[in-house]
């Protein structure tokens, strides 16, 4: 049987992904995970796995075609000739009626499950903002969604009214997958269901059959309502033990210095949101032991921007941000009496690399893992939409650089056993500095 190779869903607004060109031709052999091509968004390039093993065939579009998510674009057959190609595309008399839920959506703009990351398969929706039937506004919250990597706000993209939520507040939806409906007109019936009762299609991927199973396990049990309290609100947790927060409450729990995590040791049922707040701060004060470190610092972002396009016309080639900040992160880290290398982890996009001592060498080094844990975690954030990230204590301090509107947004955080809070203070001025006068590390 035929798998479906389906233009993907890579950005959170993304209708239409540019293929920039297939790695692989008409009839080659692919295994699962082998790239197959190349798609364009307007955030950035990334490749295509393939989902299954095969032959890529009946190829539907070429190479600078604009194709809407979720369109079929290829198969990957059992044969290099496409003899399946029936079996995946052509209903039977025994299978009239497939996916007969799909057929009776209302109509209306279809909201997609969105990618938020950048190996993202399923986002768990934390809470929706609107509800079937509500008015909505282009910009208007629909709904949270959290993934492995941050708890985001999700748009309704479309003026209109809810006409149908296809999955219920707890659930994991695979990426690509329709959400929700926005109709033109107010509906006469609107629709409420879960993930649950969507049917998986005869040609479904093998990535997404695996995230649908997940999708479709029993959810970590919701307690009903006491009788006493119709207004209390469920139990829900995340089923890997990340808290479920709106992002406004996680922002302003930050700023206040307050801990999340204190309002699931006393009980109080998830997800929180900045009523919840309250609560947290009358809560006693948690003993010093454990405590985590976090501090924010904010500066005008073109210092950066400027700094790099000098050095990419003294130069003449591009300048490397990632291998920059990382040799301003271990210049504010590096203390006088350290005898042992100083290994900086990066990620940028996905992408994971090691620079050792990068203060110490020409600027913009290459990486070079030396196979030494990392004594610093630097997170560039500046071309994705969020400004900041905290996903617990990790094994060592972490940076982050992220922009809020024109300004530069540096968060550090980290356990008070990793550094002390004159310590981490230090870091992040003398990183902030770097970062505003980036001619001071050169001198």
């Amino acid at each position: 049987m035929a798998h479906e190779v389906i233009m993907p869903a890579l950005g959170m607004a993304q209708d239409t992904g540019l293929i920039v060109s297939w790695l692989k031709q008409a009839g080659d052999a692919v295994k699962a995970g082998d790239p197959i091509m190349e798609v364009e968004t307007d955030k950035a390039t990334m490749e295509v796995e393939a989902q299954a093993d095969g032959f890529l065939t009946d190829l539907r579009a070429s190479a600078g075609d604009d194709v809407p998510v979720g369109n079929v674009i290829a198969l990957i057959s059992d044969s290099p000739a496409g003899a399946d190609k029936a079996d995946a595309n052509t209903k039977t008399d025994e299978a009239p009626d497939e996916a007969p839920d799909e057929a009776a959506l209302p109509d209306g703009k279809q909201v997609i499950m969105p990618a938020l990351g950048m190996a993202q398969d399923t986002g768990l929706i934390v809470a929706w903002h609107k509800q079937p039937g509500d008015a909505v506004a282009v910009d208007d919250v629909l709904l949270e969604v959290e993934t492995d990597k941050a708890t985001m706000e999700v748009a309704a993209g479309h003026d209109g009214f809810i006409a149908a939520l296809l999955a219920e507040t707890g659930e994991d939806v695979p990426v690509g997958d329709v959400i929700a409906v926005i109709s033109v007109d107010k509906p006469d019936a609107p629709q409420q269901r879960s993930i649950k009762a969507k049917p998986a299609p005869a040609a479904l991927t093998t990535a997404l059959a695996s995230a649908l199973t997940t999708a479709q396990e029993p959810i970590p049990a919701i307690p009903a309502k006491p009788a006493t309290n119709p207004t209390a609100k469920p139990t829900m947790t995340s089923r890997d033990g990340r808290i479920l927060a709106s992002p406004k409450a996680k922002r302003l729990a930050t700023e206040r210095g307050l801990d999340l995590a204190r309002l699931v040791q006393a009980g109080k049922p998830q997800p929180y949101h900045v009523s919840d707040l309250d609560v947290l701060s009358a809560l006693p004060s948690a003993a010093a032991a454990g405590q985590i470190l976090r501090l924010t610092a904010k500066i005008a972002s073109d210092t950066l921007s400027e700094f790099c396009n000098w050095i990419a016309q003294e130069t003449g080639e591009p300048a490397d941000q990632i291998a920059i900040l990382a040799a301003f992160a271990a210049a504010g880290l590096r203390e006088p009496e350290l005898n042992r290398p100083l290994v900086v982890a990066t990620e940028h996009q996905g992408q994971f690399s090691y620079y050792v001592d990068p203060d110490l060498v020409q600027l913009g080094a290459t990486p070079d893992d030396n196979g030494a844990a990392p004594m610093l975690i630097l997170r560039d954030l500046t071309d994705t939409p969020l400004a900041s990230m905290y996903l617990g204590t990790e094994t060592a301090p972490v940076l982050c650089v992220g922009r809020d509107g024109l300004d530069l947004l540096i968060t550090l955080e980290c356990s008070a056993d990793a550094l002390s809070p004159e310590a981490a203070t230090d870091l992040i001025t003398k990183f902030a500095g770097r970062l505003e006068q980036p001619l001071r590390h050169l001198l």
